[in-house]
């Protein structure tokens, strides 16, 4: 058994020394995710619910590297820096996920790696 790192050309590049996603047999495991827009390298906007919004793509751009899609997700980590922002992000998430229901834990932290960053998302799905 192996696993083998998930790497995507057009993804921000991870703050610190990790892959941005791992692939286990089927399973795929997606580090955090913030709300850098890579093809700019800065934060898609300073609201929750904009960066919700690209910290889901970035998650579905590694799960797409992986052969995987949101839709395979089977539990989301979601870590905000004020739980006041949880109807934001909140609907975003909602709208992305549609009818599927991943479990999910979403907690309030002091604090995110970036500037500016208020939401963070990693999760673990599997490829079909």
């Amino acid at each position: 058994m192996t696993h083998t790192p998930v790497i995507a050309a057009d993804l921000p590049s991870p703050v610190g020394p990790y892959s941005p996603g791992m692939q286990f047999e089927r399973l795929i495991f997606v580090s955090g995710q913030g709300a850098t827009d890579p093809a700019t390298g800065r934060l898609a906007g300073s609201d929750a619910a904009t960066q919700t919004a690209q910290c889901l793509r970035n998650v579905q751009t590694i799960l797409r590297a992986a052969g995987s899609d949101l839709q395979y997700v089977l539990r989301c980590g979601v870590f905000l820096v004020d739980m006041a922002e949880f109807p934001e992000m909140n609907g975003v998430y909602a709208r992305t996920f549609g009818d599927h229901r991943p479990a999910r834990t979403t907690v309030e932290v002091s604090k995110l790696p970036s500037e500016g960053l208020r939401v963070e998302i990693d999760c673990i799905a599997y490829r079909p």
